[in-house]
């Protein structure tokens, strides 16, 4: 299964970790200097909630963003008690 979010499209990028030495020139240093670079992957936040998608109660995996967006529909909590015997 693709770690990708129906809903927003967010998937995993590529991007870079960066290996710095030195001190800032606002602190007093002579600036710092980049000694590495690596590939490295971003991966989206999925999450597995149960949703309402057309009338029906299923699971899905979409982001947290989606779910913070209110992109979803989460389903009502049951609101059941047992009834007494008299």
């Amino acid at each position: 299964m693709p770690r990708v979010c129906p809903l927003t499209g967010r998937r995993t990028s590529a991007g870079q970790s960066v290996s710095r030495r030195g001190k800032a020139k606002r602190l007093g240093g002579v600036g710092k200097k980049v000694t590495g670079r690596v590939k490295r992957q971003f991966k989206a936040n999925i999450q597995r909630v149960r949703a309402v998608v057309d009338g029906e109660v299923v699971r899905i995996n979409v982001s947290a963003k989606a779910i913070r967006n209110g992109l979803i529909t989460k389903p009502v909590k049951r609101d059941w008690t047992p009834e007494t015997q008299d």
